[in-house]
């Protein structure tokens, strides 16, 4: 690992590092924790195999300070199970991280005979997984910490979402500390909010503001939960731009401003423009999405007055099998009927999850950045290859082409989301050095889907 033994140690002991060792095509959550990784510490999770709904409780020990913790299954599907997590000094503040587990199936010689040679290949690619995500996270955290050497104290919105909710185990994992806005009684760590127009809008806690580093602004209405109605359309642009004008006209009165005020936006933005490539220097284009993100980012005018940087994340499709248009997608994909849409030649901007929690934390720490920001790959695909290497993903054919005007005859407006062509490219991150780790996607849909990437290749 790249960073010393101690710093590798601190990780694990820091909320969200467990979260972040799980792998996206696993279905697992935490029901309940008490404490960390300390001895008499619990964890109870659940994980889901098809139907199936496991209970899995794990009681930690054997925990010195810097070097080693254990964990031993109390309840669970194996008969028995001790992992024993060390992390070994080595020169030049470098470290090596060693997992020694233990394990029995049940029912003795038939479990192991039935289930043992597919449980070993299981853990095997798990934990390849987990060392190489550990790894990358660590080698972010430290580059940012050489640009911005203080944790940062954040506000963010949208942290329950799929980008927000990884967002916050990233950056909790890294040393920082994450304020969500909520829109109920707050609880420790969190601050009042309540966007939108009328008696019980435009309401903000800006006293829990008051001493935040940073800002995200991730939330707004799902673009892709419903049929494009009038009043739907309505909801999805006044939840993006009364939530950041609201946001925006707080940071600029507090007494002390944040540094920075981080925006998610959409490469929608640039319309649909065919083959042209699209640089953050491109102008708007015309259609629904891109008059909402045209107003969406004029919102942040208070704050940018105020002489507070701020970043305008133009994001493309978001690779995740948790959420978002990657997972329904699969959904189709599994059953063999995931057609092609539109054309097919329409140019899709995408970026891996990982890769777009990396951005944000660039963002956060790279004063060079401001303004808009493409946060896709370099490498946009048309859609027919997009769907090519979905259903490639999960071993199935694709089905037949859904033209266009079936498309728009079924989803009305809502079409444009599928059948616009925006090849964006991410000029601003080039010229500030960042490196992705998934730009191409088969990569990318293989790290996702399986755990199996560049990133598990030797250094």
């Amino acid at each position: 690992m790249p960073v010393s033994a101690q710093e590798l140690f601190a990780w694990h002991e820091r909320p969200g590092a467990f979260e972040r060792l799980m792998p996206p095509w696993d279905r697992i959550e935490v029901v309940s924790r008490e404490g960390s990784i300390h001895d008499g510490d619990r964890l109870i999770m659940r994980l889901r195999q098809g139907p199936l709904k496991l209970i899995w409780e794990a009681l930690h020990s054997n925990y010195v300070a810097g070097q080693r913790f254990t964990d031993r299954q109390v309840r669970g599907p194996f008969k028995f199970w001790e992992h024993t997590h060390e992390c070994i000094a080595l020169e030049n503040a470098t470290s090596t991280l060693r997992d020694s587990i233990e394990y029995r199936l049940p029912m003795g010689a038939i479990g192991r005979r039935m289930g043992g040679e597919f449980v070993a290949g299981m853990l095997a690619n798990m934990f390849a997984f987990r060392h190489a995500r550990t790894r990358l996270d660590l080698e972010r955290h430290a580059a940012a910490r050489a640009r911005v050497p203080d944790a940062m104290r954040i506000a963010m919105s949208g942290s329950s979402g799929a980008i927000g909710s990884e967002l916050v185990h990233f950056l909790t994992g890294g040393g920082h500390s994450v304020d969500r806005l909520v829109r109920r009684s707050p609880k420790a760590g969190e601050i009042f909010w309540q966007p939108g127009a009328g008696i019980r809008g435009g309401q903000i806690d800006d006293a829990g503001l008051e001493g935040c580093d940073a800002v995200i602004h991730l939330a707004g209405e799902p673009v892709a939960a419903g049929r494009w109605t009038a009043a739907r359309m309505k909801a999805i642009r006044d939840s993006r731009v009364d939530g950041t004008r609201l946001i925006a006209r707080t940071a600029a009165n507090l007494k002390k401003r944040p540094s920075v005020l981080i925006v998610a936006s959409g490469v929608h933005y640039y319309g649909d423009r065919g083959d042209q490539e699209m640089t953050e220097e491109a102008g708007i284009g015309s259609g629904f999405l891109a008059e909402v993100s045209r107003d969406w980012e004029g919102a942040v005018a208070p704050a940018v007055d105020a002489g507070i940087r701020v970043v305008l994340l133009r994001i493309g499709l978001v690779l995740s099998p948790r959420g978002g248009p990657l997972s329904a997608m699969l959904r189709f994909a599994r059953l063999g009927l995931l057609p092609v849409l539109g054309s097919g030649r329409q140019w899709w901007s995408w970026i891996s999850s990982d890769d777009l929690l990396g951005v944000i934390l660039y963002a956060l720490t790279n004063p060079s950045l401001s303004g808009p920001v493409n946060a896709i790959t370099p490498q946009p695909v048309r859609m027919a290859e997009f769907a090519h290497h979905v259903a490639r993903s999960v071993d199935r054919p694709l089905a037949m082409r859904v033209p266009a005007w079936m498309l728009r005859g079924v989803l009305g407006e809502q079409a444009e989301m599928i059948t616009t062509s925006t090849r964006a490219a991410p000029d601003a991150l080039r010229l500030a050095g960042f490196r992705f780790m998934h730009p191409g996607l088969a990569d990318a849909l293989a790290w996702e889907m399986r755990g199996r990437s560049r990133l598990l290749m030797p250094a």
